[in-house]
């Protein structure tokens, strides 16, 4: 569920970083070869595939690096560090493929000059695009229907600037009978018609936010405020779409049930297994040679007789129970009371060799198995145990929704929010599974699978 002027936005961002890297490509090869106009006639034969495959490798990198997510909280520091990391990825890819494909190939000179001409222009491009759409005046402007305690809640999930990155709330609009209760002083008078307050506002979206919709939701005005294209959304959909996530305190059942989401169709169900099928065999058969190495690690440091795998139950699609494989990385007493426990920071349970496949992901690998045998997904709500479930069940609502997916290799939480340890961090994350279980498709899932490169690379919030 995305905000078109948002998709909008994005693809024109890759478009122009694409033609940036193109461009880039073109002048390396003016730049290598000036004054040799054979070997410029030369390149040029071949040049629309050769751009094709030399941008398409820095933009997978970056992708990779985050720097193409909807709900982006970067600093200009933050952007030049992750561009440098995509670049770098994405060096590396094109020297894969000119060495399977060496009819692609454009020479170390040609290569280098147009990575370091297309790392400046597009850095430069970024930085300048994040700076124009922080301009208040490109933002859309947000008029809250509702100054009461459902607005104040409103109020104070988008406090922080980092949260209205794409919009600015011009102004709180009180329903008749409605005591305010936002404090921020911005609560308009309702002595004009809603359309007219829209339109000298200047409003492109209204969200319905009113205490009470009883008798006292102006439909005739919003219906009047539509036709004149301002959208209107009610604040769960607004909240969502803004944070991707469900705010759960104010989401009540008729909201999930009439809503858009949950695509369970037959065909949806089969491309995402087919999607799971194809790389976790993919990734199983680059990978095979890592996993030889962690066994070898493991047994080298707990001597024989200790397992290399540890296998836990737990909580798959429709509440199912399964084995989970994973490679040991804690003793083989972490648990000798029967006792499940969150992991901790600095868990003393961890071995040595299970602190670093842990940072690095790799005690992860043998849940490609799981993906094959079809108890799991490679993207989805991560797999908890059943002692954790059943708590958490009693405790949350909605807990048991993520449920209805197979449980998740990588994820939407995963990606948005760090190791949970906690029942509140528990609360938090549900609010993303809930999200990636409502908007789940093919393309979500690649991105996820994409971004998932960078928790890996840097080792975030492994535990």
């Amino acid at each position: 569920m995305i905000r078109k002027q948002a998709l909008r936005l994005l693809v024109f961002r890759a478009l122009c970083a694409f033609a940036l890297l193109g461009l880039s490509l073109y002048a390396a090869v003016i730049l290598r070869y000036y004054g040799d106009a054979y070997e410029i006639a030369k390149f040029q034969a071949g040049l629309g595939a050769r751009v094709l495959v030399f941008a398409i490798a820095p933009m997978l990198g970056m992708v990779a690096l985050g720097q193409y997510q909807l709900q982006t909280r970067s600093t200009w520091f933050g952007i030049l560090a992750r561009q440098a990391v995509g670049f770098a990825l994405g060096g590396l890819l094109l020297v894969v493929v000119y060495y399977a494909v060496p009819a692609a190939y454009i020479g170390r000179g040609v290569l280098g000059i147009a990575l370091l001409l297309g790392f400046v222009l597009v850095t430069a491009f970024h930085i300048l695009f994040m700076h124009l759409t922080e301009t208040e005046s490109l933002k859309r402007r947000v008029l809250i229907l509702g100054a009461g305690i459902r607005a104040s809640q409103l109020m104070s999930l988008v406090r922080e600037e980092a949260d209205r990155l794409g919009f600015r709330i011009v102004g709180f609009l009180p329903c008749q009978g409605e005591a305010p209760a936002v404090s921020d002083g911005r609560v308009l008078e309702p002595s004009l018609p809603l359309h007219v307050i829209a339109q000298r506002e200047q409003i492109d979206e209204i969200v319905v936010a009113v205490d009470d919709r009883r008798g006292s939701l102006p439909m005739e005005a919003l219906l009047g405020c539509r036709q004149l294209g301002i959208d209107i959304s009610d604040m769960t959909t607004f909240f969502e779409l803004e944070s991707g996530r469900l705010q759960l305190s104010f989401t009540d059942p008729s909201w999930l049930v009439f809503s858009g989401g949950f695509n369970a169709t037959p065909l949806c169900r089969f491309s995402k297994r087919c999607f799971d099928l194809g790389v976790a065999a993919l990734v199983m058969l680059l990978t095979w040679p890592l996993m030889l190495l962690v066994a070898l690690a493991i047994r080298l440091e707990s001597g024989s007789g200790q397992p290399i795998l540890y296998t836990q139950e737990r909580v798959g699609a429709l509440g199912r129970t399964f084995k989970l494989y994973k490679f040991r990385s804690m003793h083989t007493d972490a648990e000798k009371d029967g006792v499940a426990r969150w992991a901790r920071q600095n868990d003393d349970r961890v071995t040595r060799t299970g602190h670093f496949i842990r940072k690095t992901r790799l005690d992860e690998l043998p849940q490609l198995w799981n993906v094959l045998k079809g108890e799991m997904s490679l993207i989805g709500p991560r797999p908890e145990r059943p002692q954790f479930v059943a708590d958490l069940s009693h405790k949350l609502r909605y807990y048991s929704l993520r449920h209805c997916l197979k449980p998740g290799l990588a994820g939407w939480a995963q990606l948005r929010y760090p190791y949970g340890a906690s029942d509140e961090d528990a609360a938090e994350k549900l609010k993303y599974d809930l999200y990636y279980v409502k908007n789940h498709n093919i393309l979500f899932d690649f991105l996820i699978l994409v971004q998932t490169v960078e928790v890996v690379l840097f080792g975030r919030d492994a535990r």
